[in-house]
């Protein structure tokens, strides 16, 4: 008696196993499916992108020399979503206009000293970058270069002059301090105009409640909340905090086209810096 029992395309019993037959050779894709396919990964990939921007971190770049010496221009940074929570500032353009206000997942919110990045209502819905100085209920004043926060002034430790690029005050020198706040915070700052700039001595500023008032490192050439362009920040206006610089490079005597000279112009010491 022969048994006949079959597994997968293997067939055992009383006849010789048969050979599997030829797998048809798959079609050539069409002209219009590859583009398709190539439309997919195309959207996946950015849709993915546009999450991770939203959602957890986003790149930015310093344009200008407002917190120097804390951060250069062509530093590239991260700056981290979760931190404060999210707001409409969180979102893309066109988005961040949206007429929505508060916040979601806001934890603690922002602390005295932390660098934020932040939306300027005022002046066009540009993105900035300052240090948090004021916290909400506080009175702020720059009475003779000296910050003061709720009348008390804050250490101010002079560390002398500095070669340094101060714009257009053509100086190539600044004065360097380093300031320690209430609650221990410690940075660096720069006066290209010494404790007698415009805005050495302004205020008071009384901080409304669910406001900060930010300042940048570089004091006499900061638009921050000392001036009208920015005033009081709304909780809601923040984008998220400053975390690690991820690139740097000086583009002040590279030009885009000159490939040669970028590995020279690279600041190789501050990739990967803690933003602090």
């Amino acid at each position: 008696m022969a048994f006949d029992f079959k597994i997968g395309d293997l067939k055992l019993g009383g006849g010789k196993p048969k050979d599997k037959p030829a797998e048809s050779a798959a079609a050539p894709m069409t002209a219009v499916e590859e583009a398709w396919d190539l439309a997919k990964t195309v959207f996946y990939a950015v849709a993915i992108a546009l999450v991770l921007r939203i959602v957890i971190f986003q790149p930015f770049n310093i344009p200008s020399g407002s917190m120097k010496p804390t951060l250069e221009v062509g530093d590239f940074l991260f700056v981290s979503k979760p931190t404060y929570g999210y707001s409409r500032a969180s979102l893309i353009y066109p988005f961040t206009r949206m007429d929505m206000h508060g916040r979601i997942l806001a934890g603690n919110g922002p602390k005295r000293g932390e660098i934020v990045v932040f939306k300027a209502r005022k002046d066009g819905n540009k993105d900035y970058i300052k240090r948090i100085i004021g916290m909400p209920g506080d009175r702020i004043d720059m009475i003779d270069g000296r910050l003061h926060i709720n009348g008390e002034p804050v250490q101010k430790e002079s560390l002398g002059m500095v070669e340094t690029d101060c714009g257009y005050y053509h100086r190539s020198q600044a004065v360097m301090y380093r300031e320690t706040l209430p609650n221990g915070v410690s940075y660096l700052v720069q006066e290209c105009d010494g404790d007698e700039g415009d805005r050495d001595d302004v205020g008071p500023y009384l901080v409304p409640a669910g406001h900060y008032f930010m300042m940048g490192d570089n004091r006499d050439q900061s638009q921050d909340s000392r001036t009208p362009q920015v005033l009081y920040v709304p909780a809601e206006d923040i984008v998220g905090r400053a975390e690690r610089i991820f690139f740097s490079v000086d583009g002040k005597d590279t030009a885009l086209w000159e490939i040669w000279k970028w590995p020279f112009a690279i600041r190789y010491g501050r990739i990967f810096d803690p933003v602090r």
